[in-house]
C-alpha cells in the first residue's frame, strides 16, 4: 500500500463570530456603568470617535455620527439611526482644508468666555473635605490626653490594629512584644482607648464591646451585663426561657433588658467607614399616563458620540496621506461606527425586552407584586423573535424604575407554582404572600413553617414546608423560634 499526499477541495457552512458581532453581544451583556467606562475607554482610545457636546447637540452640527448626522445615544421605538453619507472612498481624495483647520484651532478664546469661565468657577467654600477615618478619629481623641511618647507609640500601634468595625485584632502580648513594654502599660492604654468616642471601639469581641456600651449607659451591675456576660449564646438563639430559668428573673425583666441590648451597636466602627453606597440607576422608565404605560430609556450620563469630521475630510479628499495613516484612518472610523451602532442596537434591543415585559406582566406594574405572573426566557424570546441567549444577556444587571419600585429585569422571570385547583401562580408572588403572613403574625405565637403552608393551601396555593423555608431563608426571615418574642 503506497502512501502519498493529496488535495482535497471540501465545502461546509459554519458560524463565524464576526468582530462586530462580537462587540454587539459584548455591549449588550454591560450593566449601565460598565458601558460608560467602556464607552470612555473608546474615546481615549479611538482619535475618530469624538463625543457631542451640549452645545453642539442644540445647535445641531452639520457633522455627525457615522458620516453627516449626529449619533446621540437618544433612542425612540424604530430603527437605529443608519448612515446618510457614506464614508468616501480612496480614490476619491482630494487635499484637505488644512488652512480651515488650523484657523479654527489657532483663534484664542474670547474675553467673553473667559470671562463666563471664571465667573461660573465652582465656590471653594462649598467642596467637602474627605471623610474623617475612625483611626484620626480616636487618635485624636487620645492626643487630646496630652500623652507621653510611650503611650502615643502603643496607642498608634492598637488603634493601627483595629478592623473597620472597630474590633481590636492584635493581642496584648503581641502589642506589648511589638513596643518592647509591659503588658500592663498596653492594658492600661487599652482601657482609655475603650473610653472614646464611638462608645465600645477598641474590643476584643462582641461581649466586651456590649459590656462597654452597657456601662456607658449606667447598666453595669445590672440584669443586662450578666445577660450580655453569661448567656450571650441564649441571646443569640433567643431562648429567653432559658436566661429567665438560669437567672432566676422575670420575663418582663428579661424582655426589658433585651430590649436594651437590642439598642446597642454590634459595630461601632460602622459610621466611619469609608466605603460609599452604591445606588442603582435604572436604564429604563416605565410610567403610567392616564390608563397606558411608557417606556422611556435612560440616557443621562451616557456621551452622545460621532465620528470625528476631520478624518472624514482627511480620507474623503486628502493627497498626502500614506498608506499605512490611510489605513489606519479607515480602521478607527470604522470601529467608531461599529461601536456607535451597537449601541443603538442594544438600546433598541432592551427597548424590545421591555416591551414584551410590560405586555406579559401588565398586571404587576398596575397592582403589584401579587399579581406578578410565571414567565421564563422563552415566553420573551418567542414574543420579539430573538434567541433565549440574547434575551438572558439583555436582562443581566439592567434594572427598571416602575411604580411599584426598582426592579432588576431578571426579576420578572420565575418559575410558577400550581394552584389546588388548576392554574398557576408565579414564585414571587408566592414569597411576598410568605413575607405578608408573617408580618402580620403575633410575635408572641409565630407561624410555623408547616402552619404557613396550611395558610397558603387556604388560599388556593400547593406548596410543601421545605418550600415556605426554602422562600423564607431566601428573604432572609427568620424562623418562628428566632422570630418569638416575650
Amino acid at each position: 500500500m503506497a502512501l502519498e499526499l493529496r488535495q482535497q477541495l471540501r465545502l461546509n457552512q459554519q458560524l463565524i463570530m464576526t468582530p462586530q458581532l462580537q462587540l454587539a453581544i459584548k455591549l449588550l451583556q454591560l450593566s449601565r456603568l460598565e458601558l460608560m467606562a467602556t464607552i470612555r475607554k473608546e474615546l481615549e482610545e479611538n482619535p475618530a470617535l469624538e463625543e457631542v457636546t451640549e452645545a453642539e447637540g442644540e445647535a445641531g452640527t452639520e457633522d455627525g455620527a457615522l458620516g453627516g448626522q449626529e449619533a446621540p445615544l437618544e433612542f425612540s421605538p424604530g430603527e437605529p439611526p443608519t448612515p446618510t453619507e457614506p464614508v468616501p472612498a480612496a480614490g476619491e481624495r482630494s487635499e484637505p482644508d488644512w488652512s480651515a483647520f488650523l484657523e479654527d484651532f489657532s483663534t484664542p478664546p474670547s474675553r467673553t468666555a473667559v470671562e463666563t469661565e471664571e465667573r461660573e468657577a465652582p465656590k471653594y467654600e462649598a467642596f467637602v473635605s474627605r471623610k474623617e477615618t475612625l483611626n484620626e478619629h480616636l487618635l485624636w481623641q487620645f492626643l487630646m490626653t496630652k500623652p507621653s511618647p510611650e503611650d502615643e507609640a502603643i496607642a498608634s500601634f492598637l488603634i493601627g490594629n483595629l478592623n473597620r468595625d472597630g474590633y481590636l485584632e492584635v493581642s496584648l502580648e503581641e502589642a506589648a512584644a511589638a513596643n518592647g513594654v509591659p503588658v500592663e502599660e498596653v492594658e492600661r492604654v487599652l482601657r482609655v482607648l475603650q473610653t472614646f468616642d464611638p462608645v465600645g471601639v477598641c474590643a476584643r469581641d462582641l461581649r466586651e464591646c456590649l459590656l462597654i456600651q452597657a456601662r456607658y449607659l449606667g447598666f453595669e451591675d445590672t440584669l443586662v451585663t450578666d445577660i450580655i456576660r453569661d448567656h450571650l449564646p441564649h441571646l443569640e438563639r433567643k431562648n429567653y426561657k432559658a436566661i429567665c430559668k438560669a437567672l432566676r428573673a422575670d420575663p418582663e425583666e428579661v424582655a426589658a433588658a433585651v430590649n436594651v441590648i437590642k439598642g446597642m451597636e454590634p459595630r461601632p466602627g460602622r459610621p466611619y467607614s469609608d466605603e460609599a453606597p452604591q445606588y442603582i440607576t435604572p436604564d429604563i422608565y416605565v410610567y403610567k399616563m392616564d390608563d397606558d404605560f411608557v417606556i422611556v430609556l435612560n440616557d443621562d450620563g451616557l456621551p452622545r458620540l460621532r465620528v470625528n469630521s476631520l478624518y472624514k475630510r482627511t480620507v474623503g479628499r486628502g493627497r498626502r496621506v500614506g498608506s499605512e495613516a490611510e489605513s489606519y484612518i479607515h480602521q478607527k472610523m470604522r470601529s467608531a461606527a461599529w461601536l456607535i451602532k451597537s449601541i443603538h442596537q442594544r438600546q433598541k434591543t432592551i427597548y424590545r425586552v421591555m416591551e414584551s415585559i410590560l405586555r406579559f406582566q401588565r398586571e404587576f406594574f398596575e397592582k403589584g407584586i401579587a399579581h406578578l405572573k410565571p414567565m421564563v426566557l422563552r415566553d420573551v424570546a418567542q414574543d420579539i423573535g430573538m434567541h433565549e441567549s440574547t434575551i438572558s444577556r439583555v436582562t443581566t444587571n439592567k434594572y427598571v424604575h416602575t411604580p411599584q419600585g426598582i426592579f432588576e429585569l431578571k426579576y420578572f422571570f420565575n418559575s410558577s407554582i400550581q394552584r389546588e385547583e388548576g392554574g398557576a401562580i408565579a414564585s414571587a408572588s408566592v414569597m411576598e404572600k410568605i413575607r405578608r403572613i408573617i408580618a402580620a403574625e403575633d410575635p408572641r405565637h409565630p407561624h410555623s413553617d408547616d402552619r404557613i403552608a396550611q395558610l397558603l393551601r387556604q388560599e388556593n396555593i400547593r406548596i410543601a414546608r421545605r418550600t415556605v423555608a426554602k422562600y423564607r431563608e431566601m428573604m432572609r426571615l427568620l424562623p418562628s423560634s428566632k422570630r418569638k418574642v416575650l
